[in-house]
């Protein structure tokens, strides 16, 4: 179906991008082949760096002729296989294309290239007074990739995801042809948003080459608030309390004591507490003091009231630092614990999370396995993890199908999708298709069809 990389083709990608830009066979580190999890490996015939968005369009221009598969990578943070060249071809690289490129004070915008970091841009916005919203755990990640995933983060309670900060984008497509989508304006009503299309679709429609993020006014003022609760149960149905109590706080995440533990033994540091079952950690922002303290005060006599143990306000930068950076390497601690892992990126009701928590507390004592998780308990996103530990080949591919195969169908149940906000990429496909059904993915089919007729980019994931 495809054609290899050829000498010739090596050449007339070095004739593209340069000879420093591309490397082959054996000269690309074995880092290329898996993405963050490390669970899908495939080794691209060649990796090309390229550096602006006309050298992809003649990247492209040259893979269509040749039919040659192209994977897109950024910094390579998946946890789904997006990132994997399962068919070989060309891993194209989008991390030299690094920069910022405009900020528009005017219409609260920011025009970056796709390998600018999540904590470049969110570092850049906090210096120009602004406040870039989308804020998903891993910092070290692209903007391509977090468009690319549609990621979500710690402030989706309050804030949405990165599909609603998406103003515009630069493309190219299959084909090598350039196309620019969207504007800088707020509303749009100008036919189908194919925009929005490529916004989720994991590299398989186009390639992300610049995009017009919107911005917001930084908030003078934040506060996080850290509830404990005896168990799980109440910290979970805490959460529907808060929400309708009129107070919106940035983020609502949820936290077990073992999963503390681990992040505390990775860094090294203490958390301000540990004592108890489960946590709530809600951050609150606003323009005033008076604003963001009387919201927590609603919030914090709320949760006394219903069962938690106490409410520690973390308002100093040592405070703010040591509780959130704990949260921040959650998955880099699990990880850390053991011998490999896979992950279950759910997301269910926000009334459906404690059940489908204490479902998994009792998969893993059925299967004898441990399961941590934390979650994002504001928007009902749950991150769950498989650990392998001491397992031996077979029982843990055993093990692993079971839980994932009972945790997918428990979500569904309960009205659940498969992906949050990590994807699908590979490893999650069969899922998708078991709960979408023939008709949804004959459709998504389609749209590959139209956009990629050879099928040549980034093929393999999502829906086929």
């Amino acid at each position: 179906m495809y054609n290899k990389v050829l000498d010739t083709d090596v050449a007339a990608l070095k004739k593209i991008v340069g000879d420093d830009a591309v490397l082959v066979g054996e000269e690309i580190s074995e880092d290329y082949g898996h993405d963050e999890l490390g669970g899908i490996v495939s080794m691209p015939e060649v990796l090309v760096r390229a550096a602006s968005t006309e050298q992809i369009s003649a990247i492209m221009k040259l893979a269509y002729e040749r039919c040659i598969p192209v994977t897109v990578r950024g910094s390579g943070t998946g946890l789904v296989g997006s990132a994997v060249a399962l068919h070989g071809g060309i891993l194209l690289e989008t991390g030299k294309m690094n920069k910022i490129l405009e900020l528009d004070r005017e219409n609260l915008t920011v025009t970056v290239q796709p390998g600018v970091l999540l904590m470049e841009l969110a570092a850049f916005a906090e210096e120009n007074d602004f406040l870039y919203p989308p804020d998903p755990g891993e910092k070290s990640a692209t903007i391509g990739g977090n468009i690319s995933t549609n990621a979500g983060g710690m402030r989706a309670v309050k804030y949405g995801v990165t599909r609603d900060y998406v103003r515009a984008l630069t493309v190219v497509l299959p084909n090598g042809e350039i196309m620019n989508l969207g504007a800088k304006v707020a509303k749009n009503s100008s036919g189908y948003s194919l925009k929005d299309l490529i916004i989720g679709s994991e590299g398989t429609l186009a390639i992300i080459t610049e995009a017009v993020l919107k911005l917001v006014p930084l908030p003078k003022v934040s506060v996080s608030l850290l509830v404990p609760f005896p168990d799980t149960k109440s910290a979970i149905e805490a959460v529907p309390h808060i929400i309708r109590s009129k107070v919106t706080p940035t983020a609502i995440e949820y936290m077990s004591r073992d999963t503390i533990l681990f992040s505390e033994s990775y860094l090294g540091k203490k958390f301000p507490d540990t004592k108890n079952d489960a946590y709530i950690l809600l951050t609150f922002d606003g323009a005033t003091d008076a604003q963001v303290e009387a919201d927590m005060e609603t919030v914090a006599e709320l949760c006394l009231k219903i069962g938690a143990l106490d409410a520690y306000i973390v308002d100093t930068e040592e405070r703010k630092k040591s509780v959130w950076s704990a949260r921040g390497a959650f998955l880099e601690a699990i990880k850390a614990s053991t011998t490999e892992m896979d992950e279950c990126d759910v997301v269910v009701p926000v009334n459906k999370i404690d059940y489908f928590i204490k479902f998994t507390h009792a998969l893993a004592d059925e299967l004898n396995i441990r399961i941590p998780s934390f979650g994002h308990a504001g928007d009902g996103n749950l991150h769950i993890y498989v650990c392998r530990d001491d397992l031996d080949d077979e029982c843990w591919e055993e093990k692993l199908a079971e839980a994932f195969d009972r945790m997918y169908k428990t979500s569904e149940e309960i009205g659940g999708l498969v992906s949050g906000e990590h994807g699908i990429g590979y490893a999650k496909r069969n899922y998708l298709k078991r709960q979408y059904g023939e008709t949804p993915i004959a459709l998504m089919q389609g749209i590959k069809r139209v956009f990629d007729e050879k099928n040549i980019l980034n093929p393999g994931k999502i829906c086929y």
